[in-house]
């Protein structure tokens, strides 16, 4: 089925499967059965049901299926209910007897799951640095080793404090060696370039930031972390430890208000002001979508060999759904002004097929 029929569709049992099949060729079949069950509750024996079964929005654009499993995920994290453990462990894989338990959460925790379904799921991945260092590498050969980095969608900001991390990206090394999160994922095709990387400064924007320093919305962000993955929950608590000890620069801001005003800020000679995202894109307005391109165009325009401008984006191609790491960039030439494919990745980092 095309990408655009995918996000479009409306009928509920239809996204909860192709969610569920989603997840399941991605490593995540705990996960996949427990949405299979959760797509059954569109119905009014619940105040979650009724409103599933009543939503208006685009039911896989608005990632109702991950917004409701992130609150059952949240009744083990929190203690409220440990019995979809045995789920989400593999020590119960018949989907009867999980649709059964399924319900009786579903019913038991009514007022619990309901505000679950008020947001998208916020799914920081520091994984997902990978390919966005691998970037910054390519861009340093041709621009310079100095960044600026500013951050679109950078939820609790873990990848808002990549300079922190130590990457083994092929035979390529960079970043701090002692760092408590250690970035190895799979790496297919040859290294990225042993470039060096300087990053002077990185801030980021979210509509809604979560503080890694607050254990509840800590346990709301590992929520949205498939059960399955448990390099990623442990990806996630390396994250609050180096959050504990300096704090992400984080604004909670609308996206094209955020570029408009770092992009209006002074520019230090000689480093690459950069901007950076990872599978956020889609969720953005097409009207949003525009604002920033066009920002960046204008920008771009201006930029100069001793003051160049750059965009690296992991998001997902809408036509394949793979998700593609892209680079711009600007220096007062006619290099870099199309985006240049670098690699694809896996959505979560567990491996990078490098092209560049």
């Amino acid at each position: 089925m095309p990408a655009n029929e995918v996000m479009s569709m409306n009928d509920i049992a239809e996204a909860f499967a192709w969610q569920a099949s989603h997840a399941e060729q991605n490593g995540a079949p705990c996960t996949a059965r427990v949405v299979r069950a959760l797509g059954k509750l569109a119905d009014g024996s619940t105040q979650t049901g009724a409103r599933i079964a009543s939503w208006q929005g685009l039911k896989l654009k608005d990632a109702l299926p991950l917004r409701l499993a992130g609150g059952m995920h949240h009744l083990v994290l929190s203690g409220a209910d440990n019995r979809l453990a045995q789920v989400y462990s593999g020590v119960l894989t018949d989907q009867a007897a999980i649709d059964v338990l399924v319900a009786e959460l579903a019913a038991t925790y009514d007022a619990q799951l309901l505000p679950w379904l008020d947001g998208p799921p916020q799914t920081n991945e520091a994984g997902r640095s990978a390919s966005l260092m691998a970037g910054l590498l390519w861009l340093s050969g041709r621009l310079g080793p100095r960044f600026e980095l500013f951050e679109l969608g950078a939820s609790a900001g873990v990848n808002t404090m990549m300079e922190r991390y130590f990457y083994k990206l092929g035979g390529t090394e960079v970043g701090a060696a002692g760092s408590p999160m250690q970035i190895e994922p799979e790496w297919r095709g040859t290294a990225p370039p042993a470039n060096s990387v300087a990053i002077d400064s990185i801030c980021g924007c979210d509509q809604q930031i979560i503080d890694l320093s607050d254990p509840e919305a800590a346990l709301k962000l590992k929520s949205y972390v498939w059960p399955d993955a448990t390099e990623r929950m442990a990806r996630i608590d390396a994250a609050i430890a180096l959050a504990e000890h300096n704090a992400p620069d984080l604004t909670e801001q609308d996206a094209a208000d955020f570029v408009h005003l770092q992009l209006a800020r002074p520019q230090a000679e000689g480093a690459v002001r950069t901007m950076v995202h990872s599978i956020m894109w889609q969720y953005m307005p097409a009207a949003t979508q525009e604002n920033i391109t066009a920002a960046m165009e204008r920008a771009g325009a201006d930029a100069t060999p001793e003051r160049p401008l750059a965009w690296v984006a992991l998001e997902t191609d809408p036509a394949t759904f793979r998700h593609e790491l892209k680079v711009r960039y600007w220096n007062g030439t006619s290099e870099g002004k199309q985006p240049k494919l670098l690699a694809y990745a896996h959505a979560h980092g567990a491996w990078v097929e490098w092209l560049g």
